[in-house]
């Protein structure tokens, strides 16, 4: 915001990275005891920081203020080439945002009354995020800048600019920007722990290489200390590369949205196809017919989730502008199918007994 003209090299990008991986592993480690203060200290700066935001914005809108029909009506289709079709090329964002929020139940064995708390999380996840996701996003889209200027902002870093716009000046675009930075930070560490804890989950049932290592705790820390170091591992090497292809690497990172989806249409599936006897029999169940129907209509919008996101985000496409998140997809699809023909058919024994209804 100071300096216009500079950016930021990949290897320097590289080592900013790194620091954040090493830091979350740091903190998740040795400070594991500390992470329920963590949560409650991430979820009273990121109210804080909306607060801030939406005054801070509203109050300045140093370029102009939007009519409420421009705000939240005002559809430009003739940027990305899709036209009609871009409001569901759009759907990517808002869908990343509640893309992860299974992953709470890896985290059940380390709560108090699981089979309770951890529906709720995952399902308190939605009203509680969307309702406070319209308080950020709503002031942006009434002091928005023209949208040419977003597309076309340094290092494509559309939040930074727009909040240099909105406040008419770097310090208060910095400050503004430096509040969403630490809510990253934040969010660096619950997902390092989520994905340790699941990495720890399939390691203890052997569906993964080296599971003897991966699933070991440490008696003195009380932490999968191992899941946690192949969790940064893989993010660190995952991070180089985008010093060979940068394509590559948003691939990487574009894959983790139908990954996800596609992981939770497995289960759903099977439920379906088992007449879902299994979850009849647990405290939330939706019923046999609601829950039937909702289980339809999850699996129905994943398929569709899976070709909408494999999409590239504007046309006419190019072989940088492509969206390679299927080939990786496909990739992984392929090597998880290759493991358990060879393997895991023929070593998994089923849940623990801790685990089993």
């Amino acid at each position: 915001m100071y300096h216009p003209n500079w950016s930021a090299s990949d290897w320097q990008l590289l080592l900013i990275f790194y620091a954040i991986c090493l830091g979350s592993l740091i903190i998740c480690t040795f400070a594991n005891r500390y992470l329920p203060q963590v949560d409650i200290i991430c979820a009273t700066w990121t109210a804080l920081s909306i607060v801030v935001i939406l005054v801070a914005l509203s109050v300045k809108a140093d370029v102009g203020r939007h009519s409420a029909a421009y705000a939240l009506g005002h559809y430009d289709k003739s940027l990305s080439g899709w036209g009609g079709f871009t409001f569901f090329i759009g759907l990517l964002p808002p869908a990343y945002c509640f893309s992860a929020i299974g992953m709470i139940s890896s985290m059940a064995e380390e709560c108090e009354n699981p089979a309770i708390k951890v529906p709720q999380a995952i399902s308190l996840c939605v009203p509680v995020g969307g309702f406070a996701g319209l308080f950020f996003i709503l002031p942006i889209c009434f002091t928005l800048p023209p949208l040419g200027d977003i597309l076309s902002a340094p290092s494509s870093q559309a939040i930074p600019y727009i909040f240099h716009r909105v406040m008419g000046s770097p310090g208060g675009g910095l400050g503004l920007t430096f509040l969403v930075l630490m809510i990253t930070l934040f969010c660096s560490i619950s997902i390092t722990v989520a994905a340790s804890r699941a990495t720890w989950a399939f390691a203890r049932d052997r569906a993964i290489p080296l599971s003897r290592i991966w699933s070991r705790v440490n008696e003195h820390l009380g932490v999968p200390v191992w899941s946690l170091v192949l969790v940064t591992v893989v993010q660190m090497l995952l991070g180089l590369i985008n010093l060979g292809s940068s394509s590559a690497f948003q691939a990487f990172v574009s894959v983790g949205v139908i990954a996800l989806a596609a992981a939770y249409a497995i289960p759903i599936t099977i439920s379906l196809l088992h007449g879902r006897q299994e979850v009849s029999r647990a405290r939330f169940n939706c019923g046999p017919l609601f829950g039937f129907v909702v289980n339809i209509i999850s699996v129905c919008w994943i398929l569709f989730e899976l070709v909408l996101f494999s999409m590239p985000s504007a046309r006419p496409v190019t072989a940088v502008s492509m969206n390679y998140a299927s080939v990786v997809f496909a990739g992984f699809m392929a090597i998880s199918g290759v493991w358990y023909a060879i393997y895991a058919r023929i070593s998994y024994k089923g849940p623990p007994e801790s685990d089993g209804l």
